[in-house]
Parts: C-alpha cells; sequence; structure tokens
C-alpha cells in the first residue's frame, strides 16, 4: 500500500506527500528495502544528497546484503564524495555478496570513468573466475578489449562472419534470459546497424511478448516517471538510443 500510494504521489507531483508516506512506510516496514530506495531516490531527485545518502544506509542497516541500495549508495557517494568513497561501499557489498556481477561490473565501470584501467582489468580477471559464465560480465569484458586491425582485404569478410556470430550469441542469450532488458536492446541495436527491417521487428516482437523487467539500463530508463506507462517496444527503443549515445561517448 504504501509503495503504491507513493508511486502515485510521485506521478502527481506532490513531493511532500510522497516523502511522508515514504517515511511512514519505512518505520512500518523497515526490512522493505525497496521503501528505502525509493525514499533514496525521491531526495536524490529533490538535491538533498545527504538526505538520500542517509536512507540508503540506514536501508542497508535493515537489509544489508541488498543490492540495489548498496549500488544506488555507491553512485550517489562517487558523484558527491568521489571514487574512494564510492570503492568502500562496493567493497563491502561484494563482502556480503561475492557472486553479484552487479557489483563487480558497477566496481568495475567505476574504475574505467576515472581511468584506472588496470585496476578495472584486475577486477575484471578476479570476478571472471567466480563467475566464468556471467553474460554481463563477458560483455563488458569484450568492450574493454582493445581494437584489433585488420586488413583491408579481409574486413569484408570478417565483417560478415562477426555479424552472424554476433547474432546467434544475441539469439541464444536472450533465449537462456527473456528477462533482461540490456540484452534485447543490445540485440535490436544490432539489427539496427547491421540487419533488415524484417529482423528488427522480429526482435522487436518477441522482446514485446518476453516482457523484460531486469537490466542496468532497461529498469533505469523504464522506472523514469516520465516513462512510467509506456509500453515495451518504446522502453525498448529508447534503451537502444541509450546504449548507442554512451558508445558514441566513449570513441
Amino acid at each position: 500500500m504504501w509503495m503504491k500510494s507513493a508511486i502515485v504521489e510521485r506521478e502527481l507531483g506532490t513531493v511532500e506527500e510522497e516523502r511522508r508516506l515514504l517515511k511512514e512506510g519505512v518505520k512500518q516496514f523497515p526490512s522493505f528495502f525497496k521503501l528505502w530506495l525509493m525514499l533514496g531516490q525521491l531526495e536524490e531527485r529533490s538535491k538533498h544528497p545527504e538526505q538520500a545518502k542517509n536512507a540508503y544506509s540506514s536501508g542497508l542497516k535493515h537489509c544489508p546484503e541488498c543490492i540495489p541500495l548498496s549500488l544506488s549508495l555507491a553512485d550517489l557517494e562517487e558523484k558527491v564524495n568521489g571514487l574512494n568513497k564510492a570503492r568502500v561501499v562496493l567493497t563491502n557489498a561484494r563482502n556480503k555478496n561475492p557472486k553479484a556481477e552487479e557489483l563487480w561490473l558497477a566496481a568495475i565501470r567505476a574504475e574505467l570513468r576515472h581511468g584506472n584501467k588496470k585496476e578495472a582489468e584486475r577486477l575484471m580477471s578476479k570476478d571472471l573466475q567466480v563467475s566464468p559464465q556471467s553474460g554481463i560480465l563477458l560483455a563488458a569484458d569484450i568492450e574493454m578489449a582493445p581494437p584489433c586491425p585488420l586488413p583491408k582485404t579481409k574486413i569484408k569478410d570478417a565483417l560478415k562472419n562477426c555479424v552472424d556470430k554476433a547474432r546467434k550469441w544475441f539469439e541464444r542469450t536472450v533465449t537462456l534470459d527473456r528477462d533482461i532488458g540490456d540484452f534485447w536492446a543490445l540485440y535490436y541495436k544490432f539489427e539496427l546497424e547491421h540487419g533488415s527491417k524484417e529482423k528488427q521487428k522480429e526482435v522487436m516482437i518477441k522482446c514485446v511478448a518476453s516482457e523484460p523487467k531486469h537490466g542496468e539500463k532497461w529498469q533505469a530508463i523504464s522506472k523514469a516517471v516520465e516513462n512510467a506507462y509506456e509500453p515495451v517496444e518504446v522502453i525498448l527503443k529508447r534503451v537502444a538510443i541509450a546504449l548507442s549515445r554512451e558508445e558514441h561517448n566513449k570513441l
């Protein structure tokens, strides 16, 4: 009840009532991490970083193994107090959840954002020993690899072979885990760049049927206030655009 009521107030733009409901909610149900998460996000939107930090930290005291709260606190600490503070949060979280690939990925990306590629590579190597079959970590490891130039005469054949292999990889990935929206968005982005309109439509139809709910970028976009009632196909396109922009900014 508390969460749904707070969401309604958020959509109406009545911030004080949303805050009141969430504060009352965490008193009544302190072990329900989503209420702490929503309270912290509200304070971040309101430009109150210290109150947001208190919400995330208080939530972790009641839910010490909660990954979303740890990720939100680490992200806030990095923005407000720098990398070292974020490292502490992520390290503590990984000690409690040693196989949580989201925490490892967050640590790796934090190091990359600050130009610490060697530390990012060290973390990646260590985590792949723990989770060698992690799809999101393997994908990140590929992104981190330096480009391998090819002679011009081989580029065309290599591109064709790579496209075919990549398509098979994407098909296998979304078949194994239909709930990860980021995988569908990467697949759709790939088909926009290398496939036909028929292939793009095919991915779209399969994604809509799968109704994905999870994924780093997917959740960030689908849970944004302005996207609260958008259908799956709209979220898919917006996540694909976000991924393209992110890729462009790296160039």
